[in-house]
């Protein structure tokens, strides 16, 4: 039986819930929900129940079962799927998060656009789209830049972003928009929606599934249960705890978006600039409107920066494990994955340029946030697969964190897997409520991606040297590797 080991300082229920929110909140796919009206907060609690909590709680299990090994998703699915599926879901997670770039830096250009202080210039600009290219290129190469200068930087920029930028936008749009309903402003949600919505309408789910997305990461945070004391009884609570939050965060700020910006007037790239600006004139503080426009800005570098530096590095350790050519393994003075990190900044290059092909910034954002979420649910369809069989192929192995008995893993497990297969398929439709263009565009780029995506990593599995592998890396073996010897 393995020892597992953690530092000596510990985490409480109330700190570990607030790495959770804040590694999983982010407020720019507000807008998207806020069409839904009352609704969207029953596809917010769907969601959590049905992925937010499930994610949490199998990764836990599986991180502490492995606490002492390197790899992370890629340790989980190989060891209980192989080396060949492993490899492709470090290898998803890697290449989702480059696809994911374009998309949220875009929200980026848009808070940019709105630093100045006439509305109507400030959307038109917006709109452009050589201008969202350019903005797009430029904080992603910084971003990259200050990345290769090593974490030190990272955290620290990524510590106060993450504040500035995530945490006080979202506690000042809840709170003026209580205020704005307190004071008689006028209520543009509908009202008369329900809370339940139509699900005989397939449209309804589409735009919705991404919401999955919203929660993405939460697996991150299963590293630190050896850290809390008792996990056991303090992990869960603090993952219940972190859930409501979250889920309470996106209700409110959904709402109190639509409430100032119609259903029809959403846009999904520019709608939570214009609801700032909306409330800020209402209560005469226009001038503040740059303001947040720069802290938002800010919070995305924080956010790229932890993303750049976090997946990337995670597939530069398996590479040197002999899984990547030694081209894939090259490393400046300051320990960072340089050449992982270019490649990445080139695919993420040729991804903005899809400005050109399609019809308006809100369809880019749209298709390239579909196939990032695709993407990423493969890799938690293959986590939560793995648990289950985990239960059975290391039935024996010491769990210090452990979801009751198997038929508990089936049902939190089978949820998860379930929900993620749902809002997978989900997916590859184009939602009736956003103009993507040509249809023939979306389901090329859908389609075309996730296979080329999908199909690349057990290429490369396939054409592997001997000599790939980094023999100065210790990476520990896979369990039942050494069992065939």
């Amino acid at each position: 039986m393995e020892n597992k080991k953690s530092s000596g300082f510990r985490l409480s229920v109330a700190t570990l819930a607030i790495m959770n929110v804040t590694a999983v909140v982010s407020l720019r796919g507000l807008a998207a929900e806020s069409i839904y009206g009352l609704s969207s907060a029953f596809y917010y609690l769907f969601a959590a129940i049905v992925f937010l909590i499930p994610t949490a709680l199998v990764a836990a299990e599986l991180a502490a079962m492995y606490s002492d090994k390197q790899g992370g998703v890629f340790r989980w699915v190989g060891e209980a799927m192989g080396a060949r599926l492993g490899f492709l879901a470090i290898w998803i997670q890697w290449i989702q998060s480059t696809i994911w770039y374009p998309t949220v830096l875009t929200f980026g250009a848009v808070s940019i656009a709105f630093i100045g202080m006439d509305q109507t210039h400030d959307m038109a600009l917006a709109s452009n789209k050589l201008f969202t290219l350019i903005v797009v290129l430029a904080i992603y190469w910084v971003a990259t830049f200050i990345a290769l200068k090593g974490l030190s930087w990272v955290g620290k920029i990524s510590k106060w972003g993450g504040l500035i930028g995530t945490i006080i936008p979202a506690a000042l749009l809840i709170v003026m928009g209580i205020a704005y309903l307190a004071t008689g402003g006028t209520n543009h949600m509908n009202m008369s929606q329900s809370f339940f919505p139509d699900l005989s309408k397939f449209s309804n789910l589409v735009l919705a599934s991404g919401i999955f997305l919203f929660y993405a990461g939460m697996e991150m945070m299963g590293v630190h249960v050896m850290e809390v004391d008792n996990p056991r009884r303090n992990y869960p609570k603090a993952i219940i705890l972190g859930a409501i939050v979250t889920v309470l965060i996106f209700i409110f700020g959904t709402f109190s978006l639509g409430v100032i910006v119609p259903a029809k007037d959403v846009n999904l790239t520019q709608s939570l600039l214009v609801g700032f600006d909306n409330y800020l004139a209402y209560f005469k503080m226009s001038w503040a409107s740059p303001i947040v426009a720069i802290a938002l800005m800010f919070g995305v570098l924080a956010g790229v920066l932890t993303w750049v530096s976090g997946p990337s590095k995670g597939i530069f350790a398996v590479g040197k494990a002999g899984y990547l050519p030694p081209f894939f393994q090259k490393e400046n003075s300051n320990g960072v994955q340089r050449n992982i990190l270019l490649i990445q900044g080139v695919i993420v290059t040729l991804l903005a340029l899809l400005f050109v092909v399609m019809p308006s910034v809100q369809s880019f954002y749209q298709i390239l946030s579909q196939l990032t979420a695709l993407l990423y649910l493969i890799m938690y369809m293959l986590m939560f697969a793995s648990a289950i069989v985990l239960r059975y192929r290391r039935a024996s192995k010491d769990r210090p964190f452990r979801l009751g008995g198997n038929a508990t893993m089936w049902i939190i497990a089978g949820v998860g897997f379930l929900g993620s297969l749902l809002a997978f398929v989900l997916s590859f439709i184009p939602p009736a409520q956003i103009a993507t263009g040509s249809t023939t565009v979306w389901y090329a780029v859908l389609f075309g991606g996730a296979f080329i995506v999908v199909i690349l990593p057990f290429i490369i599995y396939a054409l592997r040297k001997p000599e790939w592998r980094n023999k100065m890396i210790a990476f520990a073996p896979f369990e039942w590797e050494g069992e065939q010897k």
